[in-house]
């Protein structure tokens, strides 16, 4: 498998973004907006006002996440940005902890379970480190989950050195990379 490589969605990668999402199997219901909604937003939750919204931030410079490309092609998508930016939170926040998210994934259906999902993490904590924060959350599920696997696999993100520090609702666990200034 090649080694992939990751933009970040901006105003620039909008186009690709978008194209990406269309396509067949894409969580083009959500938009990946389904823990950024405000409460406002909720109550207006469709697969077109969900576009608009995540379109809008976008516009507006918030993060959002990063596609993954093998070669020239859009392969993955990971949702990584500053947990603020979520409606969710997970493990308490210490003092001048900057905490970024990784709430879901998607990746075409005949590209699963090659591993990709393991360079879509490795791709977002470099994303999100590079970028100011000090650790990386994440709420994956086990396996056998019958929902939210788009949110990852807890085995996975263990593999990549996340600590478990307990759930938040039934299913899903809060797991924590701290990734602060190794130089110091």
């Amino acid at each position: 498998m090649k080694p992939l490589t990751f933009r970040p969605v901006d105003i620039d990668t909008l186009p690709a973004f978008e194209a990406f999402f269309a396509t067949t199997g894409a969580p083009k219901w959500c938009w990946c907006m389904a823990f950024r909604r405000t409460t406002e937003e909720v109550r207006e939750a469709s697969s077109a006002n969900s576009r608009r919204q995540i379109t809008g931030r976008i516009r507006g410079g918030v993060p959002v996440g990063l596609l993954a490309y093998e070669g020239g092609d859009a392969v993955g998508w990971v949702s990584v940005a500053p947990r603020g930016t979520f409606r969710f939170k997970g493990a308490p926040a210490e003092l001048g902890e900057v905490v970024w998210s990784i709430s879901c994934f998607f990746v075409q259906r005949h590209r699963r379970r090659e591993g990709l999902s393991r360079q879509l993490i490795a791709g977002a904590v470099a994303h999100a480190r590079a970028n100011g924060a000090t650790v990386i959350e994440a709420y994956p599920v086990e396996p056998d989950s019958p929902s939210y696997r788009h949110m990852g696999f807890v085995p996975v993100f263990a593999e990549a050195g996340f600590a478990d520090f307990g759930k938040t609702g039934k299913r899903r666990h809060v797991m924590r990379l701290p990734v602060g200034d190794e130089s110091g």
